[in-house]
């Protein structure tokens, strides 16, 4: 990096030398990702489309649950045609999807060049409490991002994709659609995710703190209810399935503005 100490200070346009030299680590890295990714079609395009499948895992597990429980429910098969529209759209579909891939599977290592970036102009006990707070912020963003993978987005697409008004109506997906939902739900589930690390900063900053919190905690599953409402598909089981995990959510963020009250 460009200085070891907070002493040593760079101009201006020495930050922005190591900035460009950052940035370009980065691209780099996407761009290596994003190509290993491309190359790999069968496995991409099998996990991606895993969900649209009626046996998909997240099925299995739920009729397995069920059995474990002596309820005898079964999902009904269903399946979903996904079309092109476009002479290009497959192909470039292929590489917009592969772009948002890379810098999803190089995301731990552009944290990585962002911290060594900002960490010269840290004090120690600062740099000691930042790895840490990347290492949570990564991990809350990865789990939603299985949330949407495994719940959120087979549910919605099973109930969207086979839902009809008439007999006579048949749902015909394309491709870019699928794909554009896919990535929309992963990223609001993996920012939504952030809750715990939004309400340490606020009350770190002192605008909240935990009794707060518990006084508006009704209020709170309100707005996580309506905020579910607007994010998933109009249908009851995916709302309560985002809704719990969000409020389990707030209720670790309370547990953590006492923390850091102590």
């Amino acid at each position: 990096m460009a200085c070891s100490n907070n002493s040593d200070m760079l101009t201006f346009s020495g930050h922005i030398a190591v900035f460009r030299k950052m940035f370009l680590r980065v691209i780099i890295l996407i761009a290596i990702f994003s190509i290993v990714i491309f190359s790999i079609k069968g496995i991409t395009w099998k996990i991606l489309l895993a969900p649209s499948d009626s046996s998909f895992v997240t099925y299995r597990l739920i009729e397995g649950f069920m059995s474990c429980i002596g309820v005898d429910f079964h999902f009904d098969t269903f399946s979903v045609d996904l079309i092109t529209t476009d002479l290009s759209s497959q192909f470039m579909t292929h590489i917009s999807t592969s772009l948002y891939l890379g810098a999803l599977s190089a995301s731990p290592f552009i944290l990585y060049e962002l911290f060594r970036f900002v960490s010269p102009a840290l004090y120690e006990n600062e740099r000691k409490y930042a790895i840490p707070a990347i290492l949570i912020v990564y991990m809350l963003f990865i789990l939603g991002v299985l949330m949407s993978y495994f719940i959120l987005f087979p549910i919605s697409f099973r109930f969207l994709g086979t839902y009809s008004v008439a007999e006579a109506v048949h749902s015909t997906i394309t491709l870019d659609s699928y794909i554009s939902t896919f990535t929309t739900l992963t990223l609001i589930m993996g920012l939504v995710f952030q809750l715990p690390v939004i309400s340490f900063l606020l009350a770190k900053l002192g605008f909240i703190d935990s009794n707060l919190l518990v006084q508006y905690r009704k209020h709170a599953i309100v707005c996580i209810a309506l905020v579910a409402a607007i994010i998933t598909p109009p249908d009851i089981m995916t709302l309560i399935l985002v809704t719990i995990p969000l409020c389990l959510l707030y209720e670790v963020s309370i547990r953590v503005a006492k923390i850091i009250e102590r």
